[in-house]
């Protein structure tokens, strides 16, 4: 019997035997697990909570899709995938800036010469950077 080469340990993200399933479970874990326990504290309206969790809702689904779209980054490179990850990645920082600011813990970032939110300018990135990807033609 020979020593076997290339097995894992530990199973990763764009290992098989990690489901995608199993990968959004343990990140939407993480993610509440991280951010509820900053905001809840500040929830003082009983309707504002329905309003907290779609945001927490939102970064955790982001950053599961940021974690799936970086591994096919590793696996296949290329450009429109990057360009996918990084929109992916801009969507959940946009995420958290609506959360703490819904949460009463940021007030409203705004850049001091155009007098525009720094969230709608993420957003704004978030959206090229995914044309970019779909709109790339590869040669």
């Amino acid at each position: 019997m020979g020593m076997q080469t290339g097995s894992k340990s530990q199973p990763s993200a764009t290992d098989p035997a990690v489901t995608k399933p199993m990968l959004f479970g343990l990140t939407a874990a993480i993610v509440v697990g991280v951010i509820a326990p900053i905001v809840l504290p500040h929830v003082t309206h009983p309707s504002m909570i329905y309003h907290i969790a779609i945001h927490i809702a939102s970064i955790a689904i982001a950053a599961f899709l940021s974690i799936v779209s970086l591994a096919a980054y590793r696996r296949a490179g290329g450009s429109r995938t990057l360009f996918m990850t990084m929109g992916f990645i801009a969507l959940g920082v946009a995420e958290v800036f609506y959360l703490l600011q819904s949460a009463g813990l940021l007030a409203a970032l705004h850049v001091p010469d155009i007098n525009v939110e720094a969230s709608h300018l993420i957003l704004l990135a978030m959206l090229s950077l995914f044309g970019l990807g779909v709109l790339k033609v590869n040669k």
